[in-house]
């Protein structure tokens, strides 16, 4: 490209900084200025002024194309292509018949359930945990990161850290003698606050050597389907993220994904930063994937027609398929238009044929890499413009290309198994994404409020679930309204992975009793036992043991334990009261329950009444 753009009027203020600039420079300038971004670089002050803002502005050009696979003009043409397909209304599943997809049902929490955890724990010391971890707690209400808020309020456990003492315990169940990896991806607005947040808890007692900080970069929005990128000033660009398909090239251009093979890692588990639930479902979920020799495996829950979250389905088309997400805005129209003109409907149970994607993934690491090496990390992206004009053509506000970790399997061939494993909904699922507002809201139209406080309650609930398999008598308390917002909210039943990884466990180490009303129990030991242990209304026990602690514990207790205490409307906009605890609408205050620490080596008892 001849220099003659320089020449301009307009480009004046460029032209006094050409000699300045590195050949690379200078060429991804002039590639773009030929790719149709002149705009970017008109009417720009002569050099001496502004010019941080102008470094600042070529700088975030030069990131997106070094990081994009085939530079940034690679990713203009890109969105070219796509808003195109956008603005033609082209059907992206346009000749594919749905089918149900090949799945292991996990829903029952059964024998066959503990088999397909004896089978995970036996791949424990080959498995690396991914943590998608790169919002902010903005539409919670929270001036954070979204991993650094509470899951429950008993303990005041953080979801890091909960997702820290779950990879902890599994060391020491499994006896692993090297690390589990821990991933975790970051953007530009998280990387400095959840370095911070490792750093200042001495790295929730992981090795700061297992865990690596995958970093997002922000990629440039667009004004219209042409491809104009967008500025918010003159010497700044709209810059947005990419979405979380971005741990794929992440893993690839870093090296990581080929380190942790060679390493003996055969699986990586992706997960998101506000489920609580997911280890829950970890083991089995593991153990389904090397059983069924799944390449990759989504982890799903039942799902009723029409609900608001994509269904995984099996997509058939000229003899080929492939197993994918569907969002559930174009799976019905799929449906109508293919084999079901009543679209998704309930099947016996009520449910519909094709599960609720939760963003779990199990990913065999072996055929992972493949798929790697062929892309560079780079899955199918898509467009989401909302259109001003009736051609489609210029954007209300700007949009950019997306990707989804989960849309890997329209990469794999039809050798390699793709498959899915649903499990019960609060016992592998709740998030906590939606601040009071916008969970009423949801809970007003029948979906599932994902707040701070039905998040807390599902937690509650999934430890329920585990005194009732190892035998218990569990009764639950009435439901009850916050803010609007219905949950149960007890017992509170807090199984600590150190206590218990899997039923097995929970099995060998509870037997029989009662637990009830807003009773509360929390153990963290490996070595405790339960004999016929009793707690009724409030009374709360709570129970820590270092290893080489063995405690026994039997008899009824009964105290004042837990009382949930509201906030006012006035406490609700005092900034002096967390906004974890805002975010839930009350705060639980200590009357009198029953803790028990035992930080040396020994046998105890504990006896009630």
């Amino acid at each position: 490209m001849k220099l003659n753009f320089l020449d301009q009027n307009n480009m004046e203020g460029v032209k006094s900084h050409w000699p300045d600039w590195s050949k690379q420079r200078q060429n991804m300038v002039k590639q773009l200025i030929s790719n149709g971004q002149i705009h970017i670089f008109e009417n720009w002050e002569l050099k001496g002024l502004s010019d941080f803002k102008k470094e600042n502005l070529l700088s975030n050009l030069e990131k997106v194309n070094q990081s994009y696979p085939g530079g940034i003009c690679s990713y203009i043409d890109n969105s070219r292509k796509l808003f195109k397909e956008s603005q033609l209304g082209k059907n992206p599943y346009e000749g594919f018949i749905p089918e149900k997809p090949d799945k292991v049902d996990l829903t029952k929490i059964d024998n066959f359930y503990s088999q397909m955890e004896k089978i995970g724990m036996q791949h424990f010391a080959k498995m690396g945990v991914v943590l998608v971890a790169g919002g902010l707690g903005e539409r919670l209400g929270f001036d954070g990161i979204k991993i650094d808020i509470t899951l429950e309020t008993i303990q005041d456990t953080t979801y890091i850290k909960h997702f820290a003492d779950n990879i902890l315990a599994i060391e020491r169940r499994a006896d692993i003698q090297n690390s589990i990896p821990f991933i975790v991806m970051v953007s530009e607005n998280t990387e400095l606050k959840t370095r911070s947040s490792f750093i200042d808890n001495n790295y929730y007692g992981l090795k700061s050597s297992q865990v690596f900080f995958l970093k997002q970069g922000l990629v440039p929005a667009f004004t219209n389907s042409q491809g104009k990128l967008a500025l918010n000033n003159k010497y700044e660009l709209i810059m947005k993220p990419h979405g979380h398909g971005d741990i794929h090239i992440l893993l690839h251009q870093s090296g990581l994904a080929k380190k942790l093979k060679s390493d003996g890692i055969n699986y990586l588990v992706f997960i998101q930063d506000t489920n609580g639930q997911v280890f829950n479902a970890l083991p089995a979920a593991l153990g389904a994937a090397f059983d069924q020799n799944f390449d990759f495996m989504s982890l799903a829950v039942n799902r009723i027609p029409g609900e608001a979250v994509g269904g995984l389905a099996k997509l058939v088309k000229n003899g080929k398929s492939l197993t994918l997400n569907v969002e559930y805005n174009q799976l019905e129209p799929l449906l109508r238009a293919t084999v079901s003109p009543e679209g998704d409907i309930p099947n016996e149970e009520g449910f519909s044929i094709f599960p609720g994607n939760i963003n779990v993934l199990v990913i065999n690491i072996h055929s992972y890499i493949e798929i790697l090496e062929q892309t560079k990390g780079v899955i199918a992206e898509f467009v989401n413009p909302k259109y001003e004009d009736s051609n489609r053509s210029i954007f209300k506000k700007p949009a950019r290309l997306e990707t989804m970790m989960q849309d890997l399997p329209k990469l794999y061939n039809s050798d390699q198994k793709v498959g899915v494993a649903v499990f019960d909904r609060i016992w592998s699922f709740s998030a906590n994404k939606n601040k009071l507002d916008d969970a009423l809201i949801k809970q007003k139209l029948g979906r599932p409020a994902e707040s701070a406080a039905t998040a807390e309650a599902d937690f509650y609930e999934a430890g329920r679930m585990k005194l009732r398999y190892a035998g218990m008598h569990v009764k639950d308390t009435k439901l009850i309204s916050v803010n609007g917002i219905s949950f149960i909210p007890g017992p509170r039943v807090i199984l600590s992975s150190n206590f218990a990884i899997t039923l097995e466990d929970v099995k060998n180490r509870i037997s029989g009793g009662f637990i009830g009303d807003e009773a509360t129990l929390f153990l963290n030991g490996s070595d405790i036992k339960l004999d016929e242990v009793e707690l009724k209304n409030n009374a709360a026990l709570l129970i820590s043991a270092v290893s080489g602690a063995s405690v026994y514990v039997r008899g009824r207790f009964d105290n004042r334990g837990f009382e949930r205490i509201l906030l006012s409307k006035r406490d609700m906009m005092d900034n002096n009261i967390p906004e974890t605890v805002r975010m839930r609408g009350y705060r639980m205050v200590d009357r009198g329950a029953l803790i028990y620490k035992f930080d040396k080596p020994g046998s105890y008892l504990i006896e009630g009444d």
